[in-house]
C-alpha cells in the first residue's frame, strides 16, 4: 500500500520485514556533497536572528526563564497583561542574576537590592524583541545573529493549535547548530541509526516545498514502528526554512499536515572551552480521525511519552552531532 492512502485503521502489518543487517544500505545514496549543500542552502536564509529560547509551556507565573544564547544571557516573562518580555539576564546595578528573581504582577523583581523591570527601559536595562508563537519562545539578538532584523521570527506553518496534540522535547550537546542541522538534513540513517522507531526507509527524491524540484528539500517514505510487524507507514518531507530549523511534515497518510521541528540554539562554551547547542523539537500532531480527539483531551498524560520517544531519538542525534563536531574541530570530518 502506497503511503497516500490512507486505510480505516493507522496500523499495518510488514508482509515481508527484514532484519536490520539485511535492510538496504543507504551509504551511496547519503553523499556527503548532498547533505552539505543542503546545510549550506539552510544556512544562507535568513532567520531576522530569532533564536528560540524554551517551550511556551515551560514558562511558569512566578518567576523569569532564563537561558544563555551565543554567550549572552537572557531572560524571559509574562507582564501584568500575560505579553512575554524578555531582556538581558543580568542587572545593570551591579550584575545579579535576573533568573533567579520572582516576578510579582508582572514585573520583575531583582533579588538583591530590588530594581523593578516591567519589560520597557529601566536604570540600563533595555528589553529585547520576544515572541511566543503558542508552541515555543523566541527572543531576536541582533548583535548576536548579525543579520537584517525581521519583525517575528520563521515560524513553519504548523496544524491549527486548537485541534492539535503538541509537545516539546529539550537537550544539549557539544556542537553546533550546523551539526545539529546537518543531522536532520541526513535522512538516510533512520533506519539504520534508529532501528526501534523507523523500518522501511526509503530517500525518494530532494525536491523543494513546492515539489518544483530545486534540491531543497527531502521526500521520504517511512514507517514508525509501533509493536513487533505493526508500523504506521507515512511519506514526510524535510526542509530547512531557516538557518537553525529543519522541518519534517507528514504530506501523506496518517497525521498528514503534522510537523516535526528541529531548533537549534547556540548557548556557548562549556568549561572547556567547546561550544554547546540546545536542540529543541516540538511535535505538532493533527488527524481528522474522531479518535484524535480522545488524544487530545489526554494530551497531558501523552506529553510525557512523546517528550520520551524524542528523547531517545535524541540521544542517538546528539551522539551523531556531537561526532560530527569533534571531527570538524580537528581537521578530521571527511564530508
Amino acid at each position: 500500500m502506497s503511503a497516500g492512502r490512507r486505510g480505516r485503521f493507522p496500523l499495518r502489518l510488514r508482509r515481508d520485514p527484514v532484519t536490520w543487517t539485511h535492510q538496504r544500505p543507504t551509504w551511496r545514496e547519503a553523499r556527503p556533497a548532498v547533505i552539505a549543500a543542503a546545510l549550506k542552502r539552510a544556512q544562507a536564509r535568513p532567520s531576522g536572528n530569532w533564536y528560540v529560547v524554551g517551550a511556551t509551556g515551560d514558562l511558569p507565573g512566578d518567576r523569569p526563564l532564563a537561558r544563555t544564547v551565543a554567550g549572552r544571557e537572557v531572560v524571559v516573562w509574562r507582564d501584568r497583561t500575560g505579553r512575554l518580555v524578555a531582556g538581558p539576564g543580568s542587572c545593570p546595578h551591579l550584575g545579579a542574576p535576573l533568573g533567579d528573581s520572582p516576578v510579582r504582577c508582572g514585573t520583575l523583581i531583582c533579588h538583591w537590592h530590588g530594581l523593578a523591570l516591567d519589560g520597557g527601559s529601566a536604570a540600563g536595562w533595555e528589553p529585547l524583541p520576544a515572541h511566543d508563537d503558542g508552541v515555543l519562545l523566541w527572543v531576536r539578538l541582533d548583535e548576536a545573529g548579525g543579520e537584517t532584523p525581521r519583525e517575528a521570527p520563521v515560524v513553519p506553518a504548523r496544524p491549527a493549535l486548537p485541534g492539535a496534540l503538541h509537545a516539546v522535547y529539550t537537550a544539549i550537546g557539544v556542537c553546533e547548530p550546523e551539526d545539529v542541522v546537518a543531522n536532520r538534513l541526513d535522512p538516510w540513517h533512520g533506519a539504520w541509526f534508529h532501528p526501534y522507531s523507523f523500518v522501511d526507509l526509503t530517500v525518494l527524491d530532494a525536491h523543494g516545498p513546492d515539489g518544483a524540484g530545486d534540491g531543497d528539500g527531502f521526500a521520504v517514505d517511512v514507517s514508525f514502528k509501533v509493536a513487533g510487524r505493526l508500523v504506521v507507514p507515512v511519506r514526510a518531507l524535510f526542509t530547512a526554512p531557516e538557518p537553525r530549523t529543519v522541518v519534517m511534515r507528514i504530506t501523506e497518510g496518517e497525521g498528514e499536515g503534522s510537523v516535526v521541528e528541529t531548533h537549534a540554539t547556540p548557548l556557548g562554551p562549556d568549561g572547556r572551552g567547546r561550544p554547546r547547542t540546545a536542540v529543541t523539537e516540538a511535535v505538532v500532531a493533527a488527524s481528522d480521525r474522531r479518535g484524535f480527539a480522545v488524544a487530545r483531551a489526554l494530551a497531558p498524560a501523552l506529553r510525557p511519552l512523546v517528550r520520551a520517544a524524542a528523547g531517545r531519538l535524541w540521544r542517538d542525534d546528539l551522539a551523531y552531532a556531537e561526532r560530527r563536531w569533534l571531527l570538524r574541530s580537528t581537521g578530521r570530518f571527511p564530508g
